[in-house]
């Protein structure tokens, strides 16, 4: 009798277990185990390096080139101007919006807002030619220069692109998750990923300039090009969010920057920068 009770209760038991389990769903993919039909995007802040460069200027009586230029970044350090929406631009900002076409690959729309400024009164060497009239402004900097030294003070030239060096960009990258490495086991709690990315775009700058003792000039012009290439890491938590730090390298040659109010005057350069990085954003589907 205690048998026959003991096998009917453990038959019933067994069916009610198998009828609980094969009713449950199957736990679904992590939010964060793919990442194709997702839409990201990110606002950060940067520091800047630069190369020197040679900067050419020329407009109705002069043509002359400044020769191994220094210039640097105009860092704003951490300032709620960052955040502040009317005071967005002011600092050296990054801003990317973007979408994964795979699981690994993701395209983007960037701008690159950095600060570019000539170092005042440092001396360089300079090529060409100044024949202003007497009557005009500059002309005591007339002469024919041939690798000559001359110090850049501000009676001479200022020059910067300030507000700013803007590089409005593509962006080719890719992916993947290294989380692994750190015995991460729930991704969808923290992720760890690591990208590379390329980019081509064109130069926006609102150059501040004054040339030859003329009217300062401090306009938005297209003004050229720029290449880059990209390596970051970056941190998602509680799937939607993450920090991101990357490194970022480029090529900029700006062949027309406005430099006075005439446009005859202008000015060209080439140079390579290299930026750190720190950015904060979203990670979503819709």
């Amino acid at each position: 009798m205690i048998n026959s009770s003991l096998k009917a209760i453990t038959g019933i038991f067994l069916l009610l277990f198998s009828v609980k389990l094969s009713g449950q769903e199957p736990e679904p993919n992590k939010y964060t185990s793919s990442n194709k039909g997702k839409f990201f995007l990110s606002w950060g802040g940067n520091r800047e390096s630069f190369s020197r460069s040679d900067i050419n200027f020329k407009g109705d009586n002069y043509d002359f080139t400044l020769k191994d230029v220094k210039a640097h970044d105009k860092p704003k350090g951490w300032h709620v101007d960052y955040i502040n929406p009317a005071r967005m631009t002011i600092p050296q900002t990054n801003a990317k919006i973007g979408y994964f076409i795979s699981d690994h690959y993701a395209i983007a729309l960037g701008l690159d807002h950095m600060k570019y400024v000539m170092t005042q009164n440092q001396i360089t060497n300079i090529d060409g030619i100044i024949n202003l009239s007497a009557t005009e402004q500059g002309a005591q900097f007339n002469g024919t220069y041939d690798n000559a030294s001359i110090p850049l003070t501000e009676e001479f030239l200022t020059f910067e692109h300030t507000d700013g060096l803007n590089y409005i960009h593509t962006e080719f990258s890719r992916v993947d998750d290294i989380s692994s490495i750190f015995n991460v086991q729930n991704t969808d709690k923290f992720q760890l990923n690591i990208s590379e990315g390329v980019g081509a775009g064109v130069l926006y700058p609102k150059t501040n300039a004054t040339l030859l003792s003329r009217d300062r000039y401090d306009e938005f012009h297209l003004a050229g090009y720029g290449v880059s290439v990209r390596a970051g890491l970056t941190f998602t938590f509680f799937k939607h969010f993450f920090i991101q730090g990357d490194l970022k390298g480029g090529y900029i040659d700006m062949n027309d920057i406005r430099t006075t109010s005439d446009p005859s005057d202008s000015a060209s350069q080439s140079f390579f920068y290299f930026q750190r990085i720190i950015s904060f954003g979203g990670v979503f589907r819709i």
